[in-house]
Order: structure tokens, then sequence, then C-alpha cells
């Protein structure tokens, strides 16, 4: 058993179902001398993907399916990513673009309507011509809330909270897969950004801060935001500051390799910028590590760029750039992502009280990450029962 922050040796765990839920009981050792032949984890936590974008077989552009796709349709798709993620290992997701699609699918997962991942969901308040505007195109006559001048993003935070938002998603510098888009460019005045985190923190709803550049991260680290995600290049000054203020930052590394390198039909525009972010990130982010930032797991998974099902090569490629143990990237991805979306102790854990979430596998991924595999996976339970696989025995 490892136990999201260390091994607990052999031994079992048991849960009791709780309606729709499950909460374990006892983490018990084996007597000794009994041997182990699987080794028994929390479930994964993905601090950041995005649920909503085609999942079927016939193939579709990334930017426009959602234009194209009616939400009703929209709602299964997201369902099919979640379940490949629970395939996956991965028993809670965090959606950092949500709307009413998402809001009503977890409501669904949570009644145990259908069975799946616990997800969480951050609605987006970004700015006009911002980084979540422009996946846009200027002709398309259905677009998403945009927010500009404090008021009105006090407005359209509020707006979330009413419709069911866990937390809320800003942008302080643009992106690589918007349209036109550049990763330099500003995103909403200090003004605005102080407005949205200081009405999410008095709802009580987390920020997490889309930030690519210097000077993204600074202006989200000082105005309090919860998370920094991607933070690409950031600097000494940044990761002091991230540190001081103990916010995790989840470095999505699959999608802006893949991208740079021209994978997944990724236009000349997203290439380019993709790989002048690229070029320079590995050393900044070595750097950030060493100095004790608290990198998590956080994928920026679509079903396109990255797969409902990469998490655990995501968490392979973060301990071959940070030099870490097998251990300190288990935890980034069991109890440090748990913390990161506020549900430190009970997620990403295995203890008495937390969530009965667990991934079943072959081998010792504490020992070597090449065991934290799809393919050495033997059961997963989710919620306290078995959605993926068999239990031994």
């Amino acid at each position: 058993m490892w136990d999201g922050h260390d091994l607990r040796g052999t031994g079992s765990v048991s849960w009791t179902l709780e309606g729709a839920d499950a909460r374990i009981t006892a983490v018990d050792a084996a007597p000794a001398g009994a041997a182990a032949r699987y080794a028994v984890l929390p479930g994964l936590v993905d601090t950041h993907v995005h649920l909503i974008g085609n999942a079927g077989a016939r193939p579709a552009d990334f930017l426009t399916w959602p234009l194209m796709t009616r939400p009703e349709e929209q709602v299964l798709h997201g369902l099919s990513h979640a379940l490949a993620a629970l395939r996956g290992g991965v028993t809670t997701v965090r959606d950092l673009s949500a709307d009413d699609i998402q809001f009503s699918l977890r409501r669904a997962l949570d009644d145990a309507v259908v069975a799946g991942p616990r997800v969480l969901a951050h609605g987006m308040v970004g700015m006009t011509a911002g980084h979540g505007d422009m996946f846009i195109p200027a002709a398309a006559p259905v677009r998403k809330p945009v927010a500009d001048g404090p008021d009105a993003c006090r407005a359209l935070v509020r707006h979330w909270a009413r419709a069911g938002a866990d937390g809320i998603k800003i942008a302080t510098s643009g992106g690589v897969l918007s349209v036109g888009d550049k990763h330099a460019w500003r995103n909403h005045t200090r003004a605005e950004i102080a407005a949205i985190v200081d009405e999410a923190h008095a709802l009580g709803m987390r920020v997490a801060a889309h930030a690519h550049t210097e000077a993204g991260i600074a202006i989200a680290l000082a105005e309090g935001v919860d998370s920094i995600e991607h933070g690409t290049l950031m600097g000494a000054a940044q990761a002091a500051a991230a540190v001081a203020a103990g916010v995790p930052v989840a470095p999505t590394l699959l999608i802006n390799d893949r991208i740079a390198a021209g994978r997944t039909g990724a236009a000349p525009e997203q290439v380019h910028k993709a790989g002048e972010l690229v070029g320079r990130r590995d050393a900044l982010l070595r750097a950030a590590a060493d100095a004790g930032v608290d990198f998590v797991l956080g994928t920026d998974a679509n079903g396109h760029h990255v797969r409902f099902g990469d998490q655990m090569e995501e968490v392979r490629a973060m301990a071959a750039t940070f030099g870490w143990s097998p251990a300190r990237a288990l935890q980034a991805a069991t109890s440090r992502a748990a913390a990161a979306i506020g549900r430190a102790g009970t997620l990403g854990v295995l203890s008495p009280g937390a969530a009965a979430d667990l991934v079943v596998l072959e081998g010792a991924p504490w020992t070597d990450l090449a065991d934290l595999d799809v393919g050495r996976i033997v059961a997963v339970v989710s919620r306290g029962r078995v959605v993926h696989g068999a239990l031994p025995g």
C-alpha cells in the first residue's frame, strides 16, 4: 500500500458504502511474512482538464466542434472523457472552463445517475479578446460570457457561483491554442483581477490562474490566486513568491510538447507559440522545482491534444523534467494534487475517513515509475465501487 504520502507496507484497505459515496474505514497492516502481489494507490487527481470536446469516432476540428454540437450531445461526450479518465486510474478531475454542461454532468455523477469520477468545475471569467474569448471565431454568433471592468467581473463570478461552480478560472496571460493570441499579451487589468479574486474568495471559491509569462505569473500571485496553471516561464522571483504563498503549479507538460512537435493537427500558429514556450520551459521549471515549488498533476487533457488516460504518462514526464524520485511524483498526482484543489485529507490518500477511491495495479511504482502505467491497472475503485477491471479474489 502506498497511501498518498509514503509506502505503508503490505496490508489491506476497507471501506463502507454511504449511499452514493463511500469512505475508507481502515488501513491495516498484514500479518508478518504476508506476501503482496498487487499495489494499491489512491485514485489519481488531475487538477486541470477540459471534459467537453469530441469523444466520438468521427474526426472533428478541435475549435469548431463545440460550436457545431448541441449541449445535450456535449454532455455525453464529456461523460465519455470522464469514463476514459477513470479507466486510466484518475478518480477526480477539475474542469477549468466549465459552464452549465459540466455543472450538470457533475451533479449527475454525484447523484450516482451514472458512474464516473469526481468532478470539480470552475467557471471562466475572461475578458473580451482575452485567452478564453479567442477560442471562438469572430463571426460566431454564440459566445461564452466575458467580463470587462471590475464590476462586470464581480457579476460574472456571482453568475458562476449561482450556477453551481466550484471555483473560478482566470487568465493573466495569453495562450497557445487561442486563435490570433500571443502568450505575452496581458489579460485583465490589476483592478479586474483583484475584483475577481476578492469576489470568488468571498463566495468560498478558489481561483485558478492560466499564466505562461513571468509578468502573468507575478500578477496572479500578487493578487492572491490559489493555483497557477502552466507557469511555463516562471522565473526565480515568481518561484520564490509561489513557495512563500504555498501556491501549487500545474505544469501541463505533454500538451505543449505535442503542439510544439506539430502533432494532433496543430495549426502553424499554435506550433510556433508552443515552440517558443517549450524551448525555454524545462530549465526554468526544473529550477523552480529545486526551489520548492509545489508542482502537481494537471494535464490540460481535452481528448484531442492530450487524451483522458494519458495522466500516468504526464506523471512520468514530470518526474523526468524535475528530477524527482518516484515517491515525489506519486505525491504530485495524489495527496498534493488533492490539496491543490482544496481536498487535502479527503482525496488522494488512503486513510480512515478519506474517500474510497483506489487504483490496484501490478508492480511497485514508488520504486519504478515505469510501473505507473495504464497497462498494469488491475482495478479502479471510485466511490467505493469497482468501475474498471476486477478486484483480486
